[in-house]
């Protein structure tokens, strides 16, 4: 299972559920202290901007941050769940978990968990910069990216709520 939040509801997301790993990604200079009940080794912590096009100042989400996700990804061994959160917990972490999800579930089909995700999240806004470096680094030849843009754009919202995403067997 993965679940997703945001900044402020990482503690307790981390405790409620027993996550074992955490997928945190902020942008530089964003305080994040690592939940005391999880290893070091067992926090990835990736530095980039919420954007989709390359700005000055600013890290756009890249190669190495998706390739980061995708190894620490493979190296969960899902016996307890998975947190991933950004700032608001509506892009770039409805993003990542979106990848591990057809990362670790390589025959689902893209649209349908684009359908999970947002009828877990309403909110959900997948960042489409980190999607479609994903989806090429997978082969999934633009299913990735184009079942993100079917489900649109989520409600508005300051911060997400807190949500499962499971993985499809």
């Amino acid at each position: 299972m993965i679940y997703v939040c945001s900044l402020s509801r990482v503690a307790e997301t981390v405790t409620s559920v027993g996550a074992r790993r955490l997928i945190s990604l902020l942008s530089a200079g964003t305080p994040m202290e690592r939940p005391a009940s999880l290893l070091a080794t067992d926090h990835l912590l990736l530095t980039m901007h919420d954007i989709t096009v390359e700005q000055p100042d600013m890290t756009p989400p890249g190669l190495d941050h998706v390739q980061a996700i995708l190894a620490f990804a493979n190296g969960w061994d899902r016996s307890k769940p998975l947190v991933v959160n950004c700032f608001a917990g509506i892009s770039r972490s409805t993003a990542t978990a979106y990848i591990v999800a057809a990362a670790l579930s390589p025959k689902a089909d893209e649209r349908r968990l684009a359908d999970a995700l947002r009828r877990a999240s309403p909110s959900a806004t997948p960042n489409i910069r980190l999607v479609s470096i994903a989806d090429a680094i997978m082969g999934r030849k633009g299913r990735m990216v184009a079942a993100i843009e079917a489900i649109g754009r989520g409600a508005d919202a300051m911060e997400g709520v807190p949500f499962r995403l499971d993985l499809e067997t």
